[in-house]
């Protein structure tokens, strides 16, 4: 509330709170727009009462108002407030975490020079899962054993994986997550990348290129084999679990549904779809069942 003003003329806001569930519950329900979101609360007086809203509901263009006002560093906030809940519960460990990124989409065309967008000046043309793309890329690091996100950060498409390694380790030493492993994939391959792991105390778990003459090195061969000791194959496959957190994210919570422009929408964008992510495990955890902290289909399609 301290965003909003306490007195003098103008309307009474809304719970800030109630605007934020009704956020969240556009993400898990798979709504596509703020307005498709305006018109399910009016119509649907089930649903506004669980977000908080009595009599009236917001209309579309306040859901874009409360982002602004919130920003980028509010919502990176209720993140970490969900993550520390989660964690006080156990939860989520975070011995063991697993680095990536995924491509999105931007909500624009390409302008003529290929390199930027024409609508959103800040995305970028870069490499994306089948060919070149303009958007954004979503870094992102995630437990192993619970398999949700624990810090992530948006940059341009064109943005080098290993240029945002170091500050999702900062995120996670600032969020209290003593890991001690690290899972990342060849893109990862380098000896600054692998001291910055070591300067954290952790064990960089990254396979060396093919090129690489290092003996009996982790290496993933042209057929995908894994290669190389045995006990570091075994940590390397955890690796796959950012895929099913990207998986899950893309699938059932928007995240490549990409309806905004400019990098820090999009961050709040990603934001907003991982904290969907971690309010179904919390609400697992405080239902007493942890089998159930991944299964968003079971709480979103009831």
């Amino acid at each position: 509330m301290s965003l909003y003003h306490r007195e003098g003329a103008g309307r009474k806001p809304y719970d800030p709170v109630s605007m934020l569930k009704a956020q969240l519950l556009k993400y898990l329900r798979c709504v596509p727009s703020d307005r498709r979101l305006a018109l399910l609360l009016k119509r649907n007086r089930r649903v506004a009462r669980a977000c908080g809203f009595r009599r009236k509901t917001p209309s579309h263009g306040l859901f874009t108002q409360f982002r602004h006002r919130l920003d980028r560093s509010g919502y990176e906030k209720v993140f970490s407030m969900l993550l520390k809940q989660l964690l006080k519960d156990g939860a989520v460990k975070g011995e063991v975490v697993a680095l990536d990124s995924t491509a999105i989409k931007a909500y624009s065309q390409r302008s003529l020079d290929n390199k930027t967008g024409k609508s959103d000046r800040e995305a970028r043309v870069g490499r994306g899962r089948r060919g070149f793309i303009l958007g954004y890329k979503v870094h992102t690091a995630c437990c192993a054993s619970s398999e949700l996100p624990l810090a992530f950060t948006v940059e341009p498409c064109n943005v080098n994986e290993k240029l945002c390694f170091k500050l999702l380790l900062q995120k996670l030493k600032c969020r209290g997550l003593a890991f001690k492993t690290v899972l990342a994939d060849a893109q990862y391959d380098s000896a600054k990348v692998r001291e910055t792991v070591k300067q954290y105390g952790a064990e960089a778990v990254i396979p060396y290129r093919k090129s690489s003459r290092i003996k009996n090195a982790l290496k993933v061969g042209r057929d995908f084999m894994i290669h190389g000791v045995k006990r570091l194959v075994s940590l390397f496959r955890k690796r796959v679990c950012i895929e099913r957190v990207f998986s899950r994210a893309k699938e059932w919570l928007l995240l490549d549904h990409l309806r905004v422009k400019g990098l820090e929408q999009v961050f709040i964008h990603a934001c907003i779809s991982f904290s969907a992510m971690l309010v179904v495990a919390l609400t697992a955890v405080r239902q007493r069942q942890p089998s159930l902290i991944r299964s968003i289909k079971h709480y979103t399609t009831q």
